[in-house]
């Protein structure tokens, strides 16, 4: 990891599933060894992702059924971000076509 705590990762967008708004799960160690070694995470959270960028990701082939679950839930109403998401929201840039990159501050408690 460098010196400034930056990291960048590729991973495909979540499917929505039921109850949940759409979002991934994040875990920061305070090193290396900890991560790899079973060390304890210093903090554990999830990512959510903007409805916009849902709802442009679902209308393509191989997320119906995330279409629906996300129109069936909230941000207001998903058990973990109820209590406030604005912490959690991450700012994404991007289109279907060219992909997508999510940021976000997490910091440590």
């Amino acid at each position: 990891m460098p010196a400034d705590g930056r990291i960048t990762f590729s991973t495909i967008f979540p499917a929505a599933y039921p109850g949940r708004w759409p979002h991934a799960h994040l875990e920061v160690y305070a090193s290396l060894a900890d991560a790899t070694g079973g060390g304890r995470p210093i903090r554990t959270s999830q990512l959510a992702l903007p409805e916009d960028v849902c709802t442009a990701v679902y209308a393509t082939g191989g997320y119906e059924a995330s279409a629906g679950n996300l129109a069936r839930t909230s941000l207001d109403r998903d058990m973990v971000f109820s209590d406030g998401s604005d912490d959690q929201l991450a700012a994404v840039t991007g289109s279907v076509d060219a992909g997508y990159r999510a940021t976000s501050t997490v910091r440590a408690r």
